[in-house]
């Protein structure tokens, strides 16, 4: 990871000169963004900040043997025309070693380039090292549960849990411990960053962060079922304040998330309301994890039980 967090939002210190890279093709995609909602490249946190600073440094690698190929194939064309008089014609030309040379150092240089920003850039964002922001703030914890076709929150400090609305101070390291009371699912906040697996019988760990407030969307990114198209949820980043002030009202009011709550919600059900619990069982993510609770009956069994609520 890197050891600092620049002004912007992205990971600093790791790469000095991705900076200048990354910033060169933004204008060229920008135009295409245009009618996207949620964009990749419209970040809002370090780790979105830094996967989207990745692909675009491999967009200009790419592009360095992408333009002059088509260049060259236009001139190519143009040049060796059947009116053009001055062209030479070679049948017999074989072989030149330098042009050998030169064709097989562009493409060696790209995967070069190219595996040296990737090598580089996934172990700065390995999801389970923690942010540099986690040495100076005190990180929020969250344990994820997904769903058929739903997402559970729950708020481990806190005692409180939540159903397809996750809430989260800006500036504040999210720490993320993610499994599936289900089939395989992935976990996937575009506008913060790196998507994770979750999987039933194992926990898996992600850090994001929020650096400004917004309504973010979240989504699964994996094909679950019938209920898959409606597997939302919204990502809320609030002032400290206002997250204190969420928590409050939640421990207000709503039922209580005991081992009986949680086979309720298991139910299949499509476009569930977001929800709050006021309490949450005690070890309740670590029984799912240690499968002590029934797994989800999974999209084999969709039918009847998946109804809106």
């Amino acid at each position: 990871m890197a050891d600092r967090q620049d002004p912007h939002g992205g990971l600093a210190g790791g790469r000095p000169w991705a900076r200048p890279l990354g910033a060169v093709p933004v204008a060229l995609v920008a135009p295409t963004l245009a009618g996207c909602r949620y964009s990749i490249f419209e970040q809002h946190g370090p780790v979105g900040a830094a996967d989207a600073l990745i692909t675009l440094d491999a967009l200009v690698i790419m592009l360095a043997i992408v333009i002059p190929t088509i260049v060259a194939t236009l001139a190519f064309a143009w040049w060796f025309r059947a009116s053009n008089t001055k062209a030479r014609y070679l049948p017999t030309w074989s072989y030149s070693g330098r042009l050998e040379l030169l064709v097989w150092s562009i493409p060696t240089l790209v995967i070069l380039f190219l595996g040296g920003v990737i090598w580089i850039g996934s172990h700065q964002l390995d999801p389970a090292e923690p942010l540099p922001s986690a040495r100076t703030a005190k990180p929020l914890n969250v344990q994820v549960v997904s769903m058929d076709w739903k997402w559970l929150f729950i708020y481990p400090d806190q005692d409180i849990a939540s159903v397809n609305q996750l809430v989260i101070p800006v500036g504040a390291p999210v720490r993320f411990t993610l499994t599936s009371s289900s089939v395989l699912n992935v976990f996937f906040v575009p506008q913060l960053g790196s998507m994770i697996y979750t999987m039933n019988g194992m926990a898996d760990r992600l850090w994001l962060q929020a650096s400004h407030p917004g309504t973010y969307l979240g989504e699964s990114a994996m094909f679950s079922g019938d209920g898959f198209s409606d597997m939302q949820f919204s990502v809320n980043a609030v002032q400290p304040q206002a997250f204190g002030a969420w928590v409050k009202a939640a421990r207000g009011s709503g039922p209580v998330l005991d081992q009986a709550a949680y086979r309720k919600l298991q139910v299949q059900s499509r476009g569930d309301r977001p929800t709050t619990y006021r309490a949450t069982a005690p070890n309740l993510f670590n029984d799912i994890v240690a499968q002590k609770l029934p797994a989800g009956p999974g999209p084999a069994e969709a039918g009847a039980a998946a109804r809106p609520r």
